[in-house]
């Protein structure tokens, strides 16, 4: 008798084709290639909560069973159990979190299971996790953010007496208050976080019922769906619905503009450790030595944060590439989004985390600040001001001002310590009252209007800038 023989795959390996309509299975090479199970599980427990929505609302809806619900929302409590506690299994073929997960809570509760996908499509189940996920994630920025902004603000009102060095062109310019200037950042800020809270408007709108692209047609009921997940609206295009990036991009490009301010307060903050300037020290943990110099002690976080900064405008090129040519609706190209959204994500809220930290270990060398304020003729808009307001044409008064300059550096002093008869070969306005002008402290005391450096002023700001943060 002739033993018989099992039928053996297309491929000879025992695997399933993806479904009855195909003839063989996906070789394990497209299989890893296609795969996001390894970056999109981060998603696992906003699939979960948009799933028992989605369930609710067909129970709702009444297109799904009172008792399928209950098996349904007992089963995905089960798995996120799992999921937290780290018995969860993720499978590479199962190719995605959704598919992961749902396969899990047909093996939990049979067919039950097997309804939960009725009425939806992965093509918005994944735009929904996402935006579940923005939105969370924008969030926590901003809470990063405001705790930065605290930090500027207890440093800035440390230091609005601080004279430092004002620069245009990376030369001296005139004096200002070190508070002054660290509250330009709060400003810059600021604006982030405008910018964040409007983008995560667009963010906070509901795709699920758009299905693959076109709907369904069963009775769903997209605002129930919408209202349990705390969206503010549904997408009003199915089409849309599933394709659109805009809002991954509108964040990716927030976070650009975060991490260049962020860049350029780590230049700066590079420049003033530099033992040229000397303004500030940071604390021992947030540097490094050197493998070869044992006298240097290197900025790391601050030049990291630069670097950084160029990767994340990387993610946002890389985003507007992605979507420039895709025709509507879903494409494959779009499980392409994630990775540079989610290091956007990871990457800004941990340098806001470092940078608030960071902040507080800052320590000022003030007299090292005015001694470079006293350098390069600071106060010379001061004089030409004065000139002004004594009746001599600005025009005319800058002129003056230019000649006093050049005959103080032959003399190899500043301004301040020119006589009068000498001051007045310019100009025979000036009177003995010039003195008080152009000291250091008395050009930070003349700006005094919003927006000014005068300690006055600074210290309003910050009353301001509190305000804004409770």
């Amino acid at each position: 008798m002739a033993t018989s023989k099992k039928k053996s795959s297309p491929t000879g390996n025992g695997k399933k084709a993806w479904s009855g309509r195909f003839n063989e299975p996906v070789s394990e090479l497209v299989q890893r290639y296609t795969a996001s199970i390894g970056f999109d599980r981060r998603l696992a427990e906003f699939d979960i909560q948009g799933s028992l929505a989605h369930a609710q609302m067909l129970s709702a809806a009444g297109i799904i069973s009172a008792a399928d619900l209950a098996a349904i929302e007992r089963g995905l409590d089960q798995i996120r159990d799992e999921i937290r506690s780290g018995k969860f299994v993720w499978l590479l073929e199962l190719e995605d979190v959704h598919l992961n997960i749902e396969k899990r809570l047909t093996t939990l509760i049979g067919d039950a299971g097997k309804r939960l996908h009725t009425a939806r499509s992965r093509n918005d189940q994944v735009a929904t996790d996402v935006r579940l996920y923005l939105r969370t994630s924008i969030d926590d920025i901003v809470n990063c953010i405001r705790a930065m902004q605290q930090a500027l603000l207890d440093l800035a009102e440390k230091h609005v007496e601080t004279v430092m060095p004002g620069f245009t062109h990376l030369q001296v310019a005139q004096p200002i208050s070190f508070g002054h200037h660290l509250m330009a950042y709060f400003e810059m800020l600021q604006r982030d976080v405008e910018r964040l809270v409007d983008c995560r408007k667009r963010v906070n709108k509901l795709p699920l019922g758009a299905a693959a692209l076109a709907g369904t047609s069963y009775p769903i009921n997209r605002k129930l769906a919408a209202q349990k997940l705390g969206f503010d609206g549904v997408c009003e295009n199915s089409l849309d619905a599933v394709s659109d990036r805009d809002f991954a991009i509108e964040f990716c490009a927030c976070a650009a503009l975060v991490m260049t301010h962020l860049s350029r307060l780590s230049e700066e903050l590079i420049l003033w450790m530099s033992p040229p300037f000397g303004f500030i020290d940071l604390a021992d943990r947030f540097c490094t030595g050197s493998s070869i110099m044992p006298q240097k002690k290197n900025p790391d976080v601050p030049e990291l944060v630069r670097g950084k900064t160029g990767r994340i405008n990387g993610h946002l090129v890389a985003l507007l590439t992605l979507m420039k040519a895709q025709p509507l609706a879903y494409n494959k190209d779009n499980q392409e989004d994630k990775e540079p959204l989610f290091d956007t994500v990871d990457t800004l809220t941990d340098t806001l985390r470092i940078y608030a930290d960071m902040l507080t270990g800052i320590r000022v060398n003030q007299e090292t600040m005015r001694a470079a304020a006293m350098r390069g003729y600071a106060t010379a808009t001061d004089l030409a001001d004065y000139l002004t307001k004594k009746g001599l044409p600005f025009r005319d008064a800058h002129e003056a001002v230019a000649q006093a300059v050049r005959f103080a550096e032959k003399k190899g002093c500043d301004l301040s310590a020119l006589t009068l008869p000498e001051l007045r070969q310019f100009s025979q306005r000036v009177d003995q009252d010039i003195y008080a002008v152009l000291t250091l402290e008395g050009s930070l005391k003349s700006r005094n209007h919003i927006g000014g450096t005068a300690p006055v002023q600074v210290r309003a700001a910050i009353r301001r800038a509190r305000k804004k943060l409770l």
